[in-house]
C-alpha cells in the first residue's frame, strides 16, 4: 500500500512539475522563446536546435487559457528554431518596417482564429498561421504574375486539385475558409511526403514537391547532405523558410524587439453559414449587420453581386450576428433572395464575356490558320514565280470546288493564290484564278491530284452524302450525276461509291491593276471577313492598317484595303 503512495505521489509530482514547467514559459503578453541572435554576425551555417517539445505545446494549448491569437499561435509552435544568416536578414528586413508588421495584424485580425482552428485540427506547427504573411501579406484578394490567389497563393490547377471551385461567378481560392482548409490539408500531404520536415514540406508548397524531391536527388548523387539549408534552390524558394521563421521569431520576441501585437481577442470573430441557395450579397451584409465593404473582405471569394448559382452558399458572418442572420434569412421569402433585374443584367453580362471568349479564341485560330497558310505560301512560291491569273467574281450558291472545275484547277490552288484560310467564299468575292501550270505546281506541292476521267473527276462518296448534297456541292443537277455514272437519280449513294463528276461553263473577268479602296467598319466585321471579301490576305490588311492589328476593329473606322483590281464585274 506503502508503495501505492509513494508511486501516487511520484506521478503527482511529475504532473505538477510538467504544468508549472509548461506555464513557467507563458509570461504576460507574448511569449518569448528564445533571444535574437546578434544579427551583425555572420553564419557561415545553419545551427538547428532541437525541436520544441510538441507534445507540451499541444498541452498547453489544450490547457492554457490564452487571452489573444498570438498567444494561443505561439504556444503551438513546433517547428525547430534555427540560428541562420538567411534568417536574420529576413528578419532584419521586418524590423526595420513596423509600419508593415502593423498592416498585417490588422488585416489578419479576421481570419486568425479560424486558420488556427485548422492549423490545431490538424496537428501542424503554430508557426504556418503565418504563412499568408510570406505569401500574400494577408490580402485574400492577392493574384500574383504566376495567376496565383487568395491568402495561401493557389494556382488554378492545384486550387482544382484540393477542391477549390473556379469559374466567372466565384474563386475558391480567394474563399478564405476553403482556401484555408485545401491549404492546411497540402501542407500536411507534403509534410507526410517528406516524413515530417517542415522546411521541405514548405519548399515544395513554393516550388513543388517533384522539383524539392529532384533538389535532394542530386545532392544524393553526390553525397551532400539533404536538408533544406543544403539544397540548391531557387532564390525565392531558398528565402522562403527564412521569411516564415523570421516573422514567427518576431512574433514570438515582440518585447524583445520592441514590436507591439495587437489584443485580437482568442475568440472566432467570423462563422461559416450555409445560406441554402443563391442570395444578394448586400442583403446577406443588411442580415448580417454589417457594411457591404467588409462583409465582401469577409466573403472575398464572390465576383459578382450574389453567390453562385450553383454554389457553394457559405458565407463569414461575424460571430456576434450570426443568430439575428439566420433568423433574418429564414424570414426572407425565397424569390426575394435575389433581384431579379440585377440577375438579368448577370446572365447577361456573362453572355457577353462568353461571346467575348468565343471571339478570342477564334481570333487566335485566324492567326493560326494564317502563320500556316503563309507558310504553304511560302513553300509553293519555291516551285512556281510569275505565273499569270485569270481574275472571277463569285456567283451566288458558288463554291471554290465548282469554280476549281470550271476552270481545270484545285481548291488548294485558289485558296493559295487568294490568300483563303477557309475553303468558303462570299459571293461577289473577286478571285484569282491560276492557269494550268500554276495548277500544276500547287498540286505537286499539296499532294492534292485527283483520279481524272474524260472530260471529268472522280468523286468518293462519304458518310452522309446524298444525290442532293452532291449535285449542290458541284453544281450539276442530280440527273446529271446519274447519267454520267448509269444509274438512277433515284437510288440511294454508297459509302465508298466512286462517281464521275463533268464539269460545265465559265465566266471569266479582265484583270486589273491594283487600287486603294477606303473601307468604313460596320458592326459585326472583323479582319479575317474583310481579307475574304476584298481577296486579300489578313498580313496585308494588318500592314494596312497596324491600329486594326494590334487592337481590333470598331464600327466607323476607317480601313485601307489594296485590292488587285479596278473595274468589277456588277
Amino acid at each position: 500500500m506503502r508503495n501505492n503512495s509513494n508511486r501516487s505521489a511520484k506521478i503527482l509530482f511529475l504532473s505538477i512539475a510538467l504544468i508549472v514547467t509548461g506555464c513557467s514559459d507563458a509570461p504576460k503578453g507574448p511569449l518569448v522563446i528564445n533571444g535574437p541572435p546578434d544579427v551583425s554576425t555572420p553564419y557561415s551555417s545553419s545551427t538547428t536546435k532541437p525541436p520544441r517539445t510538441f507534445f507540451k505545446k499541444r498541452l498547453k494549448s489544450l490547457f492554457s487559457h490564452h487571452n489573444t491569437v498570438w498567444e494561443r499561435m505561439i504556444s503551438l509552435y513546433s517547428l525547430p528554431e534555427v540560428d541562420n544568416e538567411r534568417v536574420d536578414q529576413q528578419l532584419n528586413w521586418y524590423l526595420s518596417h513596423p509600419d508593415y508588421i502593423a498592416r498585417i495584424q490588422e488585416r489578419a485580425a479576421p481570419y486568425m482564429h479560424l486558420i488556427l482552428d485548422e492549423i490545431e485540427a490538424k496537428n501542424l506547427p503554430g508557426e504556418l498561421a503565418l504563412l499568408p504573411v510570406v505569401e500574400s501579406a494577408f490580402i485574400p484578394e492577392a493574384y500574383s504574375r504566376s495567376a496565383a490567389s487568395g491568402l495561401w497563393q493557389f494556382i488554378p490547377a492545384t486550387g482544382r486539385l484540393f477542391g477549390l471551385e473556379q469559374n466567372s461567378w466565384y474563386d475558391g481560392r480567394r474563399d478564405v475558409y476553403a482556401s484555408t482548409v485545401a491549404a492546411t490539408t497540402f501542407l500536411k500531404d507534403l509534410s507526410e511526403t517528406f516524413n515530417g520536415d517542415f522546411f521541405l514540406a514548405l519548399a515544395s508548397y513554393n516550388y513543388g514537391k517533384g522539383n524539392v524531391s529532384k533538389a535532394i536527388m542530386r545532392n544524393e548523387y553526390q553525397n551532400l547532405p539533404t536538408d533544406y539549408w543544403s539544397l540548391d534552390l531557387p532564390k525565392e524558394t531558398s528565402d522562403y523558410v527564412p521569411r516564415l521563421l523570421a516573422i514567427a521569431k518576431l512574433f514570438a520576441n515582440a518585447d524583445q524587439y520592441n514590436v507591439r501585437l495587437n489584443d485580437i481577442p482568442n475568440k472566432p470573430y467570423c462563422e461559416v453559414v450555409n445560406v441554402g441557395s443563391q442570395l444578394d450579397l448586400d442583403k446577406a451584409a443588411e442580415m448580417a449587420h454589417t457594411p457591404l465593404s467588409h462583409f465582401l473582405k469577409l466573403n472575398p471569394g464572390f465576383k459578382k453581386a450574389s453567390t453562385a448559382p450553383q454554389g457553394p452558399h457559405h458565407l463569414l458572418i461575424p460571430s456576434v450576428h450570426v443568430q439575428s442572420f439566420k433568423k433574418s434569412l429564414a424570414l426572407l421569402p425565397y424569390e426575394d433572395r435575389v433581384d431579379q433585374r440585377q440577375r438579368d443584367e448577370e446572365l447577361l453580362a456573362e453572355k457577353i464575356r462568353q461571346n467575348e471568349l468565343i471571339a478570342q479564341k477564334m481570333r487566335a485560330e485566324e492567326e493560326r490558320l494564317e502563320s500556316r497558310r503563309n507558310r504553304e505560301i511560302i513553300t509553293a512560291k519555291r516551285y512556281y514565280s510569275g505565273t499569270p491569273t485569270q481574275q472571277y467574281r463569285v456567283g451566288r450558291g458558288e463554291t471554290l470546288s465548282n469554280i476549281a472545275r470550271k476552270y481545270g484547277t484545285t481548291v488548294t490552288a485558289l485558296r493559295q493564290t487568294n490568300h483563303l484560310a477557309k475553303s468558303s467564299v462570299n459571293a461577289g468575292t473577286y478571285l484569282k484564278v491560276p492557269t494550268s501550270n500554276h495548277t500544276a505546281a500547287i498540286k505537286q506541292i499539296s499532294g492534292t491530284t485527283k483520279a481524272k476521267t474524260s472530260g471529268g473527276q472522280i468523286y468518293i462518296v462519304k458518310k452522309g452524302d446524298t444525290f442532293y448534297n452532291v449535285s449542290k456541292r458541284f453544281a450539276v443537277s442530280r440527273n446529271n450525276i446519274a447519267a454520267w455514272n448509269n444509274i438512277s437519280a433515284n437510288s440511294s449513294l454508297r459509302l465508298g461509291q466512286k462517281l464521275v463528276i463533268k464539269g460545265g461553263g465559265q465566266q471569266v473577268a479582265s484583270a486589273s491593276p491594283t487600287r486603294l479602296i477606303r473601307y468604313t467598319v460596320k458592326r459585326g466585321d472583323s479582319l479575317m471577313q474583310l481579307s475574304r471579301k476584298f481577296g486579300v490576305s489578313l498580313n496585308d490588311l494588318r500592314k494596312s492598317n497596324p491600329e486594326a492589328g494590334s487592337k481590333g476593329l470598331r464600327p466607323g473606322q476607317n480601313l485601307k484595303i489594296l485590292v488587285d483590281n479596278t473595274d468589277r464585274a456588277t
